[in-house]
């Protein structure tokens, strides 16, 4: 089974890049981890890092039909990119995104991800390790016969405002 490790800008300086919030691991180290975990459980993977939104949907785009399945760090692209979400939805390649940081205890602007919707799964906030959590995981979603996980929900139709407008309220009786 073939998986595809894809990181977006910035993730190239990891190791030097702030390393109170991201810590002295580099890529290079996390690759390697991945490599070993790849090798003890049957995986073939390709790595890829790219800076620039255009480059990082091209090789999404390049997974259609090499890769079961993508694990992907967009870095900051995470927090606003519908173009990397609809090349994810597109090549329709299982995924799970991750992030290094518990992206829910930062800045404002990145407490909310553009790809989770689409994603298989989500990992924040185990640092370096949650790379490999989602390899794990991943592998065992796309061995696991079908049907054993559970798919991502479709999303629940609006509620039809009229249905509550025209209901009888009821005083509070204190």
């Amino acid at each position: 089974m073939k998986i595809a490790v894809l990181n977006g800008p910035n993730l190239n300086l990891l190791g030097t890049r702030e390393p109170a919030v991201y810590g002295t691991t580099t890529l290079a180290d996390i690759e390697r981890r991945l490599r070993a975990v790849a090798g003890e459980i049957g995986l073939e993977l390709s790595f890829s890092q790219h800076n620039g939104e255009g480059a990082l949907i091209d090789a999404i785009h390049a997974l259609r039909g090499t890769a079961e399945g993508a694990i992907i760090n967009a870095g900051a692209y995470s927090h606003s990119s519908l173009a990397i979400r609809d090349a994810l939805a597109a090549v329709a390649v299982p995924f799970v995104e991750v992030h290094l940081t518990n992206i829910y205890a930062r800045e404002p602007e990145r407490r909310h991800s553009m790809l989770a919707p689409a994603a298989r799964a989500f990992v924040c906030g185990f640092g370096p390790d949650g790379y490999e959590w989602a390899l794990r995981g991943l592998a065992a979603m796309l061995s696991a016969p079908r049907g054993a996980h559970r798919e991502p929900a479709a999303a629940a139709p609006a509620a039809d405002p009229r249905a509550t407008e025209s209901a009888p309220r009821r005083k509070r009786r204190g």
